[in-house]
Protein backbone atom coordinates (compact mmCIF):
# COMPACT_ATOMS: atom_id res chain seq x y z
CA UNK A 1 0.00 0.00 0.00
CA UNK A 2 1.31 3.53 -0.92
CA UNK A 3 0.92 6.58 1.27
CA UNK A 4 -1.90 7.78 -1.13
CA UNK A 5 -3.74 4.75 -0.09
CA UNK A 6 -3.05 4.84 3.47
CA UNK A 7 -3.83 8.40 3.38
CA UNK A 8 -7.28 7.78 1.56
CA UNK A 9 -8.16 4.93 3.90
CA UNK A 10 -7.52 7.51 6.74
CA UNK A 11 -9.88 10.13 5.34
CA UNK A 12 -12.56 7.26 4.89
CA UNK A 13 -12.37 6.19 7.91
CA UNK A 14 -12.68 9.70 9.45
CA UNK A 15 -15.66 10.39 7.32
CA UNK A 16 -17.49 7.35 8.17
CA UNK A 17 -16.52 8.17 12.40
CA UNK A 18 -18.02 11.40 11.42
CA UNK A 19 -21.19 10.58 9.49
CA UNK A 20 -21.71 8.04 12.34
CA UNK A 21 -21.71 10.97 14.98
CA UNK A 22 -23.79 13.26 13.17
CA UNK A 23 -26.56 10.39 12.43
CA UNK A 24 -26.71 9.90 16.40
CA UNK A 25 -26.74 12.94 17.15
CA UNK A 26 -29.65 13.76 14.74
CA UNK A 27 -31.50 10.59 15.83
CA UNK A 28 -31.25 12.12 19.28
CA UNK A 29 -32.39 15.50 18.04
CA UNK A 30 -35.46 14.04 16.43
CA UNK A 31 -36.09 11.88 19.88
CA UNK A 32 -36.36 15.36 21.41
CA UNK A 33 -38.18 17.22 18.73
CA UNK A 34 -41.00 13.94 18.92
CA UNK A 35 -40.73 15.32 23.07
CA UNK A 36 -41.21 18.50 22.66
CA UNK A 37 -44.05 18.15 19.65
CA UNK A 38 -45.68 15.80 22.50
CA UNK A 39 -45.55 17.80 25.02
CA UNK A 40 -46.62 20.77 23.43
CA UNK A 41 -49.79 18.79 22.54
CA UNK A 42 -50.47 17.80 26.01
CA UNK A 43 -50.09 20.96 27.20
CA UNK A 44 -52.94 22.46 24.35
CA UNK A 45 -54.96 19.66 25.87
CA UNK A 46 -55.11 20.44 29.13
CA UNK A 47 -54.58 24.64 28.32
CA UNK A 48 -57.62 24.50 26.83
CA UNK A 49 -60.50 23.52 29.62
CA UNK A 50 -58.37 25.66 31.68
CA UNK A 51 -59.16 28.42 29.94
CA UNK A 52 -62.50 27.74 29.41
CA UNK A 53 -63.13 27.31 33.37
CA UNK A 54 -61.11 30.69 33.68
CA UNK A 55 -63.71 32.10 31.44
CA UNK A 56 -66.52 30.71 33.22
CA UNK A 57 -65.03 32.02 36.45
CA UNK A 58 -64.72 35.73 35.31
CA UNK A 59 -68.02 36.11 34.03
CA UNK A 60 -69.06 34.47 37.24
CA UNK A 61 -67.09 37.53 38.92
CA UNK A 62 -68.26 40.02 36.67
CA UNK A 63 -72.27 38.92 37.46
CA UNK A 64 -71.46 39.21 41.65
CA UNK A 65 -69.99 42.57 40.65
CA UNK A 66 -72.44 44.08 39.13
CA UNK A 67 -75.01 42.48 41.80
CA UNK A 68 -72.60 44.43 44.58
CA UNK A 69 -72.82 47.52 42.01
CA UNK A 70 -76.30 47.73 42.34
CA UNK A 71 -76.05 46.97 46.17
CA UNK A 72 -74.18 49.51 46.65
CA UNK A 73 -76.13 52.06 44.56
CA UNK A 74 -79.33 50.93 46.98
CA UNK A 75 -77.17 51.57 50.46
CA UNK A 76 -75.85 55.31 48.70
CA UNK A 77 -80.00 56.07 48.26
CA UNK A 78 -81.09 54.65 51.36
CA UNK A 79 -78.19 56.97 53.25
CA UNK A 80 -79.32 59.89 50.90
CA UNK A 81 -82.78 59.11 52.29
CA UNK A 82 -81.95 58.48 55.47
CA UNK A 83 -79.74 61.91 55.92
CA UNK A 84 -82.70 63.91 54.23
CA UNK A 85 -85.43 62.25 57.06
CA UNK A 86 -82.98 63.18 59.77
CA UNK A 87 -82.72 66.97 58.85
CA UNK A 88 -86.41 67.04 58.09
CA UNK A 89 -86.72 65.59 61.38
CA UNK A 90 -84.41 68.47 63.06
CA UNK A 91 -85.76 70.68 61.56
CA UNK A 92 -89.46 69.99 62.68
CA UNK A 93 -89.04 69.34 65.73
CA UNK A 94 -85.90 70.83 66.97
CA UNK A 95 -87.08 74.30 67.07
CA UNK A 96 -90.04 73.41 69.18
CA UNK A 97 -87.86 70.90 71.48
CA UNK A 98 -85.29 73.47 72.19
CA UNK A 99 -88.14 76.01 72.95
CA UNK A 100 -89.69 73.88 75.30
CA UNK A 101 -86.54 72.36 76.86
CA UNK A 102 -85.76 76.31 77.55
CA UNK A 103 -89.64 77.55 78.85
CA UNK A 104 -89.03 74.43 81.44
CA UNK A 105 -85.91 75.65 82.73
CA UNK A 106 -87.01 78.59 82.92
CA UNK A 107 -90.39 77.22 85.22
CA UNK A 108 -87.85 75.22 87.35
CA UNK A 109 -86.13 78.71 88.16
CA UNK A 110 -88.74 80.48 88.77
CA UNK A 111 -90.56 77.95 91.45
CA UNK A 112 -86.73 77.42 92.63
CA UNK A 113 -86.66 81.69 93.74
CA UNK A 114 -89.72 81.47 95.06
CA UNK A 115 -89.03 78.71 97.37
CA UNK A 116 -86.01 81.06 98.89
CA UNK A 117 -86.43 83.67 101.33
CA UNK A 118 -86.14 87.00 99.19
CA UNK A 119 -83.05 88.73 100.21
CA UNK A 120 -82.58 91.79 102.69
CA UNK A 121 -81.88 94.89 100.82
CA UNK A 122 -80.30 98.25 102.07
CA UNK A 123 -80.13 100.58 99.81
CA UNK A 124 -79.96 98.92 96.52
CA UNK A 125 -77.28 96.69 97.99
CA UNK A 126 -78.00 92.73 99.89
CA UNK A 127 -76.80 92.27 102.99
CA UNK A 128 -74.34 90.04 101.50
CA UNK A 129 -73.03 92.47 99.35
CA UNK A 130 -72.53 95.01 101.92
CA UNK A 131 -70.34 93.15 104.23
CA UNK A 132 -68.58 91.88 101.33
CA UNK A 133 -67.61 95.48 100.87
CA UNK A 134 -66.78 95.82 104.25
CA UNK A 135 -64.15 93.08 103.98
CA UNK A 136 -62.11 94.58 101.39
CA UNK A 137 -62.46 98.35 103.12
CA UNK A 138 -61.12 96.61 106.47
Amino acid sequence: MSGGEVAGLLVAVFWAILVSFLAVALARLAQTLRATTKMVADVTEQAVPLLTDASATVRSAQTQLDRVDAIATDVQEVTSNASALSTTVATTFGGPLVKVAAFGYGVRRALGRQAEPPPRTVVGRTVKGRRRSRRKGA
